[in-house]
């Protein structure tokens, strides 16, 4: 257990800190152990990642590593962004919230120890399915060892910058992050490495 790394965590929270040290009490109570990972309070099974307590400016949350999997009875799990495909999150705005779906979700988090139980593995999109900006196909039909270096790269490392591309609104933007990424890129390095 990361008991001192999760204190120290919510020891710093300033602004939600009631809601998640009460989630904390509630994950603890489903029997999960408590870890410290990315960074923030990560409860797990058997060695299974099966929850994750986060917060936001606008809100904390409870993030199910498998969520996709959930039957979601009660209609609560947010999928962050479009391009996540496992995790989903039930968010919370004020303690009171969490109080009164104390158990909601311990059932939401028994489900997902069953999944874990069960072995069931999320079937992830496969990076070709992923867009590849305009602007980076045009990059990579010009150098062809920045081609074969992207290819190279493990499918995570490739989506990670697909999506670090695709995200600029403006075609300036994915220009100028697809130049700023070129060497790393060339040296076989996702983009956070």
């Amino acid at each position: 257990m990361d008991t001192k790394l999760v204190n120290r965590f919510l020891d710093r929270a300033k602004k939600w800190n009631d809601e998640m040290r009460l989630l904390r009490e509630i994950c603890l109570n489903c029997g999960l152990t408590e870890e410290y990972k990315w960074m923030h309070p990560c409860y797990t099974f058997e060695g299974k990642n099966v929850v994750l307590i986060h917060e936001f400016k606008e809100y904390c949350a409870l993030l199910f590593h498998k969520g996709v999997l959930l039957k979601d009875t009660n209609a609560i799990l947010v999928q962050q962004t479009a391009n996540v495909q496992s995790a989903r999150q039930i968010r919370f705005t004020d303690l009171q919230q969490i109080k009164q779906l104390e158990s909601v979700l311990k059932t939401y988090i028994y489900e997902a120890i069953e999944v874990e139980k069960s072995g069931v593995e999320v079937k992830l999109k496969p990076t070709s399915e992923f867009e590849k900006p305009e602007e980076f196909k045009k990059v990579l039909e010009a150098n062809s060892d920045l081609k074969i270096a992207f290819e190279s790269l493990t499918p995570g490392r490739q989506r990670g910058y697909l999506l670090f591309f695709a995200q600029a609104k403006q075609s300036k933007t994915r220009e100028s992050r697809i130049e700023k990424c070129i060497p790393t890129i060339l040296e076989g390095k996702g983009l956070k490495d």
